[in-house]
């Protein structure tokens, strides 16, 4: 692999889609259901919090979709963020913020205290389940009353394991004729990321902070409906699913 996309920003925004496409062939869906239920509840001009933004994948479709709309993204990956930093380096639409969403202390770092809607996608699963429950009483604070959170991420019903062994089967049979014909995965991904020039020393501290990919809990969707009702959320189910995820609005 000697591909060098540089400072090309929108051409690492698409090789990043490439590779999670390789994971959710159906990744735009939940995006444009996600996009439909914030338009349905708070409208087309909304204040939203990109949560573990990566490289502002939400953030570029709320944008194109709604123009009036205004994000702050925050992540702690220093290389996802330079990426999306260089795609919306020109847009005073967008805050990025660098946090952990580990720190209790994190929310003080927004500029501001509330938001319309959070959304997220394909990150939580990196927490445990004490630290996400932690996690979803801090979202209940940010979000105002009326409005959303919404979590599109694997949640595996561990109650239907034969289901959940066939689903996983078939998945990465079509995973692996994707890989067959040259689909860049997440660690060569990663191993382009750093022979780069532009993102060799941010994805170094990138690995110095998170080391390799270690997933935390993927609990099932009742698990989240249940804990973010718990946390304030008046209502919450899912609104979207696949064979292996499910997207999850809550509504304050």
């Amino acid at each position: 692999m000697t591909m060098s996309i540089g400072a090309d920003w929108q051409a690492w925004q698409e090789s990043w889609d490439r590779q999670q496409e390789w994971y959710m062939p159906d990744r735009e869906d939940r995006f444009r259901i996600m996009l439909d239920m914030v338009e349905a509840l708070v409208g087309t001009a909304p204040r939203v919090l990109d949560l573990a933004c990566g490289t502002g994948s939400i953030t570029a479709r709320l944008l194109a979709r709604f123009p009036e709309a205004t994000s702050t993204g925050v992540d702690l990956d220093p290389a996802l963020l330079a990426i999306a930093e260089g795609t919306f380096a020109d847009d005073d639409r967008v805050t990025l913020v660098t946090a952990d969403l580990k720190d209790s202390d994190w929310p003080a770092r927004l500029p501001y205290d509330s938001y319309d809607a959070v959304l997220t996608a394909t990150a939580l699963h990196w927490l445990h389940r004490d630290p996400l429950e932690a996690l979803y009483g801090q979202v209940a604070g940010l979000v105002r009353d009326g409005g959303v959170f919404m979590n599109a991420d694997h949640m595996i019903d561990e109650g239907t394991p034969r289901i959940n062994a066939a689903e996983r089967a078939q998945r990465h049979a079509g995973m692996d004729q994707a890989r067959a014909a040259g689909t860049v995965d997440w660690s060569e991904w990663w191993q382009l990321a750093a022979a780069d020039p532009v993102l060799a020393e941010p994805t170094a501290r990138r690995f110095a902070i998170y080391g390799e990919h270690a997933d935390g809990d993927m609990p099932s969707a009742a698990w989240h409906a249940r804990v973010l009702r718990e946390k304030g959320f008046g209502e919450a189910r899912p609104v979207w699913a696949s064979p292996s995820d499910t997207l999850l609005l809550a509504l304050k």
